[in-house]
């Protein structure tokens, strides 16, 4: 008894290899079954490679399909795994030869997709399409690392809920494969000494369709069709100014004002009415007020000697051929301002209330001049502040004819409006230089032309619908962008790694990016929550660019698109370079565009979902990639309509 005992026990332990063996064997028969299109001849060998490298080589194997299991209608695949077992002190009572043991196990055809949804698609169709090297990792726990050409790991690490090459092979060096499926068309390659790739069960040789999940997207086919859009700031004209008599307000007053003078002293008060002046001349220390309810016109200028203080009420005010204010500022009530031909010049401390304002010419200021122009329409040939200057405007649409300039140390504040910006000369439309501010506030906005910052500015996006803009969006300062669809003309590049949010403004007394939409964006140079960028180039991120984008969970009409981060169709390549440190949250869409991630930088999703589409994608150096989620915009390949689970 004791020696039929031991023998027995070898073949109970025996049954248990068999059992895990065909186990494996029936659910990879069953995908390579899937993967052939349905071809039954391939299930057998399938089977049979399973039990070699699972060290049965002399095991007799069987495959079939089963039809109607587990349920009617259904498909499964039946592998039995038999291997003879030798007495051995059974020998002793006689016992000669072997006996068999046999394991089946049933793997059902269900109706589910076998590869996991994607999150990492290169669809490049030949050569490699996703490479990394270095230290640099690929993390994607819960979705698929997916490409149409070969896989090449050189780097530390590719962990994915599933690694597939659709029509390539798969190659790992010393680095890791962390997967519970790595399927490829072609070969599988990894050293023999290097055990940290996924076991052979865990390996399938077969093809597999890989296709572009957002390539028939029918709402980023219509949000293409605007690219290169804007809208012009509508068109500004001189005031209407009729001829009339020079006045000239000083010590010794030209007789059309000298009834305004009170005593022989330089203080004057005009009273309410209606004056038609020709040149307007107010001589350096003087006083003069203009009281309330007036309608002012001057047709030859108006020039303002230093050390005046000057004061209009409420009044409506045009005027053509220039405009000083003189080293004392000019302060104005509510009412309407129309500044036409002439040179436009303000100095010192400047202040009006409410009303429209437009200038025909450029509004340059500079050397410490301060301007702030209270809610109501605003309308310029072009603004250039410099010199530690600033403006403000109150809540109303702001209209630029040729471009916005921002020197160093200056602040341009608007508030709530339509924002319609032309380009200069050059092609830009707002230019910010060394730590020159840019504050909008929520309302449409159109720019005519490229928008490029500098190292240390400041650019605040308010919130609309749409963000179109007719040009680059080059920033090398910090920038938030609010929620929007941003439509770009051209290339987004991120090439700071300067300043970072927060930031409070002198200006406006505000504090500006501490949150973002209810986000924390502390640390970041350049963040955007609830966004959508559509552009015709390239998104390049620089060395040590902070940058943390989150796409809109829901569409929104003519704006953001869900789950949408970064669209182009661009053939150019696109650089996220050493020590950029980014937060992307959607999916990132660059089908035609070759991707590289270099030393250092970091594309996580914080915990959240992120999707990268590109043509090729290549990691180096400590480059790492990762997401956190299961996928975004479903799946991009199967190998066929089934997948596999155990049923016995």
């Amino acid at each position: 008894m004791g020696a039929v005992s031991v023998d027995l026990a070898r073949g109970y332990s025996q049954l248990i290899s068999n059992q895990r063996t065909a186990d494996a064997a029936a659910l990879s028969a069953a995908l390579a079954y899937q993967g052939a299109n349905s071809n039954a001849a391939i299930l057998l060998p399938t089977a049979q490679d399973l039990a070699v490298a699972n060290g049965l080589s002399g095991a007799r194997v069987t495959a079939a399909i089963l039809n109607d299991t587990p349920t009617v209608g259904a498909k499964s695949v039946k592998v039995t795994i038999t291997t003879s077992v030798p007495f051995a002190m059974a020998k002793a009572l006689g016992y000669r030869g072997s006996y068999d043991v046999g394991a089946t196990s049933v793997a059902s055809l269900s109706a589910t997709s076998p590869i996991a949804p994607p999150c990492i698609i290169a669809l490049a169709a030949s050569g490699v399409g996703i490479a990394t090297s270095g230290g640099a990792t690929i993390d994607t726990p819960d979705c698929s690392v997916v490409a149409v050409a070969n896989i090449e790991n050189r780097g530390t690490r590719i962990a994915a809920k599933n690694i597939v090459s659709g029509a390539g092979s798969i190659l790992n060096d010393w680095g890791t494969l962390t997967t519970s499926l790595l399927r490829y068309a072609g070969s599988f390659t990894n050293p023999s000494w290097n055990t940290n790739v996924p076991p052979a069960d865990k390996q399938m040789n077969a093809t597999t369709t890989i296709t572009d999940p957002l390539g028939d997207n029918a709402d980023l086919a219509a949000a293409r069709q605007i690219i290169g859009s804007s809208v012009p700031a509508r068109a500004i004209g001189n005031p209407t100014t009729p001829a009339g008599a020079d006045w000239v307000f000083g010590f010794s007053p030209s007789p059309t004002v000298a009834g305004f003078q009170r005593g022989n002293s330089g203080n004057f008060v005009v009273p309410a009415g209606k004056y038609t002046i020709g040149k307007l001349t107010i001589d350096g220390g003087i006083k003069v007020q203009f009281d309330s309810g007036s309608t002012i016109t001057v047709a030859n200028g108006l020039t303002i000697g230093g050390g005046s203080t000057v004061v209009f009420g409420d009044v409506n005010l045009s005027v053509n051929g220039g405009f000083n204010s003189g080293s004392s500022g000019v302060t104005m009530g509510n009412g309407s301002l129309a500044i036409g031909s002439g040179t436009i010049g303000f100095y010192g401390p400047n202040s009006f209330g409410n009303g429209p304002v437009t200038m025909n010419g450029t509004l340059a200021i500079g050397g410490g001049t301060t301007l702030a122009l209270g809610t109501g329409n605003h309308a310029f040939g072009a603004i250039n502040v410099g010199g530690g200057s600033w403006l403000k405007m109150g809540a109303g649409d702001l209209d630029v004819v040729s471009g916005v300039l921002v020197d160093g140390d200056s602040t341009v504040a608007a508030a709530a409006g339509d924002y319609r910006i032309g380009a200069d000369g050059t092609g830009k439309a707002i230019t910010l230089s060394g730590s020159a501010v840019f504050l909008m506030g929520d309302g449409a906005f159109s720019a005519g032309g490229d928008i490029s910052t500098a190292g240390g500015s400041r650019i605040v996006f308010g919130r609309t619908a749409n963000h179109l803009i007719k040009g680059n969006l080059n920033v090398a300062g910090s920038a938030l962008l609010a929620t929007s669809r941003y439509t770009i003309a051209g290339d987004f590049t991120n090439g700071t790694g300067g300043t970072t949010w927060p930031y409070t403004s002198k200006v406006t007394g505000q504090t500006y990016g501490a949150t973002l939409e209810g986000v924390d964006v502390s640390g970041y140079d350049l963040a955007g929550i609830n966004v959508s960028f559509v552009l015709s180039g390239t998104v390049n991120l620089a060395g040590g660019a902070k940058t943390k984008f989150i796409a809109s969970s829901t569409s929104v009409t003519g704006g953001a698109i869900a789950d949408l981060l970064i669209d182009s169709l661009t053939g150019s390549t696109t650089n996220w370079a050493a020590g950029a440190q980014n937060v992307f949250v959607g999916a990132v869409h660059l089908p035609n565009s070759d991707l590289t991630m270099s030393g250092g930088s970091t594309t996580l999703s914080n915990g959240q979902c992120f999707m990268l589409i590109a043509r090729t994608i290549t990691a180096s150096g400590g480059a790492a990639a990762g997401s956190a989620c299961l996928s975004i915009v479903g799946g991009s390949g199967s190998g066929g309509t089934t997948a596999i689970g155990l049923v016995q």
